[in-house]
């Protein structure tokens, strides 16, 4: 996989409606031009695992995805073998009397391929999605080293497998633990903010073309204003383009108090943020909210 420039990036991604910004188009770029996965940290909802799934559509690519958690085991990650059928190919060369080599039952027929031995096998173009590395432990991290080094994965009974066509890997983490640096050093690294108003807006309106640009602007103008409250967990851009949807199945043409008040369970997840805002003054917080955008 190959973009031509960073510009193209851009351009791409934003057929399939992810608006994207010149250094994370950057990065994108160097990566697939450098083979290297790419590590994206930041808060969760910022939009980390809407881009690997745009990178798939703009790159024409098969969409693998790892999800990482607690206990998560290689074996989940790599390949398994098929043991029933294994057992049920045992029992019928029982019934035949026919011979059995223990060889003949660890072959590619009896391999069940799981997300990092998928994402390296046959010779179309993937994007490997590895979410929420941070949830797995550090020896589930370290076990990554030589696929994410060599794109190759070592079978005991099969030997190595090498990459047919190396994938683009996106590795995500919301920072609930500090990765190693020998992962780090893997990879090129890029930090995910909350996005500007401006592109926040542009996000939203890509998503919902219908949508009155005076509502759209307002939802993109509080939601900034409650960012800088002091909340306990700050709305992500999932959380706005959730709210945008609520207020279009409400009939919303513009914000108000009532209708802040009556939604506020889309858009924040802690009982204390929603209380914070509802007892704020919510007519300032959507006077400011309104202001145009090239006031």
């Amino acid at each position: 996989m190959d973009f031509p420039s960073p510009k193209d990036v851009i351009s791409l991604l934003g057929q399939h409606g992810y608006v994207c910004p010149e250094d994370l188009a950057t990065s994108i770029f160097l990566a697939s031009r450098m083979g290297r996965p790419i590590l994206l940290e930041g808060e969760a909802g910022i939009g980390k695992t809407e881009l690997a799934k745009a990178l798939a559509l703009a790159s024409c690519s098969s969409f693998i995805r790892l999800q990482c958690y607690e206990g998560i085991e290689s074996g989940q990650a790599l390949y398994e073998w098929n043991h029933a059928r294994q057992y049920m190919d045992i029992q019928l060369a029982q019934a035949h009397h026919a011979p059995i080599d223990s060889d003949q039952l660890f072959t590619k027929k009896y391999l069940l391929e799981r997300p990092l031995l998928a994402s390296i096998t046959g010779q179309d173009s993937k994007v490997l999605l590895i979410d929420e590395l941070d949830r797995a432990d550090e020896a589930f991290e370290a076990f990554l080293l030589e696929y994410l080094a060599e794109f190759q994965i070592t079978i005991p009974e099969l030997g190595t497998i090498n990459a047919d066509q190396r994938p683009l890997v996106v590795i995500t983490s919301n920072r609930t633990r500090e990765l190693s640096d020998a992962l780090k050093r893997r990879c090129l690294y890029q930090w995910l903010d909350f996005p500007s108003r401006a592109r926040e807006e542009a996000i939203i309106s890509k998503r919902f073309p219908d949508l009155p640009d005076e509502l759209s602007t307002a939802i993109t103008g509080f939601v900034h204003e409650i960012r800088s409250m002091d909340l306990i967990k700050n709305p992500g851009i999932a959380e706005s383009l959730d709210w945008a949807q609520a207020l279009i199945a409400l009939d919303a043409l513009t914000l108000d108090p009532e209708i802040v008040q009556q939604s506020m369970g889309v858009l924040l997840k802690h009982q204390s943020d929603i209380e914070q805002v509802q007892q704020s003054d919510l007519q300032a917080i959507i006077r400011n909210a309104k202001r145009n955008l090239s006031n």
